[in-house]
């Protein structure tokens, strides 16, 4: 026998219980205003791994999910494709253009899904630390109950403030924060989210806009460590959650150098920009000292060899190829190799030309390959005081240092 709630949504074969039709709607069309960022906050990373993928990768595993589908920005949508497709999640089915408010978002999603969906997850994507255990509890309670809210008891005493007096306290044991994932019948969600946009009325979760309208709604443990990511702070704290019980993550750095000699009629390339000099280095590729430095600090960091191994000179498919376009490649490797990169810093010993005017504009190339902060990223341009090839003018020289993290705990 199969007890599902409010409505029954379940069928026997081979007398085990099968539920059909179950979607998850994660909503991510927010933005990286209170995070201080350029760019939607989804895609800030947490252990080398974007917020978003870590949302949706924790229903990806579950066998009750069939289909997962991302509600985004318009402008958002193709960098997501892109960024699904690279993470290889086979159940995302779409992806959604949301709307002007979250209730808007979730409504598009949750318009978007098949007829015949009978269940539907509404997650945050902000809420990347979500756990197993968590999912699981909500898809029982979800069979019993027909809507299911998840939450934790608050900590803190709460008061009602208006114009800046506290005017009530309530009582703290009754007093719940309200999480995602949130679940519910998807006929009863739905019509809900309809009678609202009918009203013109917003609600600031799911749970509350079914409230709103008679439905009852379980209330089930869900974790402290499930916290949104709102401010460059819980970022901090996502990584603490995940690192902090994993001893296996270790500090690992690499040292790097190079040399090439200055030659005329070569283009003078330092860190993928173009310097106007009258001379360039010399080289198979396009002879860029620091960057070849940099890969292999990386490498080494990482015990992958040198760049002569990955990128031999002996090999046309290099000739004249831009060290950049080579970086990205070691950056990759990196990837699969589960290494998460820190910081980098660079010394390049040069005569001439003056090197500290382009010294921003290399940071900013080198964080766009790394994938990293450009704080992260150190520069320094000096000279050898006219000792030695490179204090003669003969050739420019770069050290590199590269800091990276190994060994990255288990995804939830």
């Amino acid at each position: 026998m199969c007890v599902c709630g409010v409505i029954t949504m379940c069928r026997t074969t081979n007398e085990k219980a099968v539920i059909d039709k179950v979607a998850v709607v994660i909503a991510a069309a927010g933005s990286g205003t209170r995070m201080g960022l350029d760019q939607n906050k989804i895609f800030a990373e947490i252990a080398g791994v974007p917020v978003l993928i870590r949302s949706v990768e924790a229903f990806e595993g579950l066998e009750f999910v069939e289909g997962i589908y991302l509600v985004a920005r318009e402008d958002e949508k193709k960098s997501l494709a892109s960024l699904v497709a690279q993470s290889e999640l086979k159940k995302v089915k779409g992806i959604i253009s949301g709307g002007e408010t979250r209730q808007e978002s979730v409504y598009n999603g949750l318009m978007a899904l098949p007829k015949d969906t009978q269940w539907v997850f509404i997650h945050d994507a902000a809420r990347p630390l979500v756990s197993r255990q968590i999912l699981e509890d909500c898809f029982e309670n979800l069979l019993r109950f027909g809507a299911v809210g998840v939450g934790v008891p608050v900590k803190d005493t709460i008061k009602v403030v208006k114009d800046g007096f506290i005017i009530s306290t309530p009582d703290r044991s009754t007093l719940w924060a309200i999480q995602t994932p949130q679940a519910f019948s998807y006929s009863t969600i739905l019509q809900a989210h309809q009678q609202a946009r009918t009203q013109k009325q917003q609600y600031t979760d799911d749970c509350s806009l079914l409230e709103a309208f008679g439905h009852k709604v379980k209330m089930i443990a869900g974790s402290y460590q499930n916290i949104k990511i709102t401010t460059p702070e819980d970022l901090i704290l996502a990584e603490s959650f995940l690192l902090g019980g994993e001893k296996q993550v270790r500090q690992l750095v690499g040292f790097g150098y190079d040399v090439h000699r200055l030659v005329p009629e070569r283009k003078l390339i330092l860190c993928g920009l173009e310097i106007d000099y009258d001379r360039g280095l010399a080289g198979h590729s396009d002879a860029d000292v620091a960057v070849h430095a940099l890969m292999d600090a990386l490498l080494g960091a990482a015990g992958l060899g040198d760049i002569g191994q990955h990128f031999p000179d002996t090999d046309q498919k290099f000739k004249d190829i831009s060290s950049m376009v080579l970086l990205e490649r070691v950056v990759e490797l990196l990837k699969i190799g589960k290494y998460q990169i820190i910081n980098v810093d660079l010394t390049i010993v040069a005569e001439k030309p003056r090197l500290a005017p382009f010294i921003p504009e290399m940071k900013e190339n080198l964080a766009k390959t790394l994938k990293i902060p450009m704080e992260n990223i150190n520069i320094k341009a000096t000279t050898s005081e006219k000792l030695g090839f490179t204090g003669r003018g003969e050739g420019i020289a770069s050290y590199a240092v590269a800091n990276i993290r190994s060994q990255l705990p288990q995804r939830f």
